[in-house]
Order: C-alpha cells, then sequence, then structure tokens
C-alpha cells in the first residue's frame, strides 16, 4: 500500500471519508481524543486519574471523549464490582495500541515547537 493518503472513498462503520487521514483524524482527531489516547498509552487508570493528568479538560468533555473512544474501539472500560463504589478504568485495546506511534510522533513534533516557539510552565 502506498504512504500517500488514498483518493478513493473509505466507508467505514456507516461514515464516508475523502480519504485515509480523514479516517484516522475522525478517529483520534480533536482536542482531547489524543490526549487520553496519549495518558493511556502505557497503563489503563481510572476516571479520576485522567482528569488529574489533564486538569483543564471539563468531566462532561472527558466523559464524552471516552464514550466515543469507545464506541470506535480504541479504549475499552472495565468496571469491577456490583455495588458502589465500583471500579471503572478504562485502557487502550489492541487496535488503540496500534496508533502508538502517531501519538508519540505527536508529542516529539509538540515538544520540539514548545521548546523552540513557545515555553513549558510548571502547573
Amino acid at each position: 500500500m502506498k504512504t500517500e493518503c488514498q483518493p478513493d472513498l473509505i466507508k467505514l462503520e456507516g461514515r464516508t471519508y475523502p480519504c485515509t487521514v480523514s479516517l484516522v483524524m475522525d478517529l483520534m482527531g480533536g482536542k482531547w481524543k489524543a490526549v487520553i489516547l496519549y495518558h493511556l498509552k502505557n497503563n489503563s487508570k481510572r476516571y479520576n486519574e485522567l482528569r488529574k493528568e489533564m486538569p483543564t479538560v471539563t468531566e462532561r468533555t472527558l466523559s464524552l471523549q471516552l464514550k466515543q473512544l469507545e464506541e470506535d474501539g480504541l479504549v475499552f472500560r472495565k468496571v469491577e464490582g456490583k455495588k458502589p463504589p465500583i471500579k471503572v478504568t478504562y485502557g487502550l485495546t489492541e487496535f488503540g495500541k496500534s496508533f502508538s506511534t502517531v501519538l508519540d510522533s505527536i508529542t516529539e513534533l509538540g515538544n520540539s515547537i514548545a521548546a523552540e516557539k513557545g515555553e513549558f510552565i510548571k502547573n
């Protein structure tokens, strides 16, 4: 397969995309999806752990993005226990793990841009 964006229309789960780049960006694009995937890259986490690692995301946004990532098959949700307090953890599926090299490249590029044109600020 070529490394260029395939110009043919792609249909996946009822959605149509103009090229393969569009398909990937739908799955992991937006402000928070890639960030969530990055934080789950090395191990599963509970909701509150994710919130602490992403203090500027709202609870509603995090919940909606996790749900969308789960629906798209990138993230799994594991519920333990039947009575409160139940333990819910999120992690990457095998499909989600396949995005690791892309996430590493995005992280490397972001670090480079921040070092060259911006600054790192401690929380």
